[in-house]
């Protein structure tokens, strides 16, 4: 089993940053991918950004390019999600989701395990 916990959500304004963690213990070596999904109020939940954890090749969501950044510590098996430039519809709650497949997905359906989400808020 894999528990995720993220961490570092909160309010800010409008323009500014959050820096989000996904705390990640125990089969962790049986992970191949990790992604930030969000789902706001009305809304289903869309994928952010992915990561691998031996390569570290990164993809982002075209809404979030150019603002956030995605990256691991493999050694304390952590992923964040450096958000700046935050805008009233980054306002969501953001999960962290760990896959056990050799590829790449944007799908919630392909991640096998989640954590129990954090509230991000931008103020207008």
């Amino acid at each position: 089993q894999v528990q995720l916990v993220e961490s570092g959500g909160g309010l800010v304004q409008a323009g500014g940053s959050l820096r989000l963690s996904c705390a990640a213990s125990g089969r962790t070596f049986s992970t191949y991918a990790m992604g930030w999904f969000r789902q706001a109020p009305g809304m289903e939940r869309e994928f952010v950004a992915g990561i691998t954890w031996s390569t570290g090749f990164t993809y982002y969501a075209d809404s979030v390019k150019g603002r956030f950044t995605i990256s691991r510590d493999n050694a304390k098996n952590t992923v964040y999600l450096q958000m700046n430039s935050l805008k009233p519809e980054d306002t969501a709650v953001y999960y962290c989701a760990a896959s056990n497949a050799y590829s790449l997905s944007r799908r919630p359906l392909n991640y096998d395990y989640w954590g129990q989400g954090t509230q991000v808020t931008v103020s207008s």
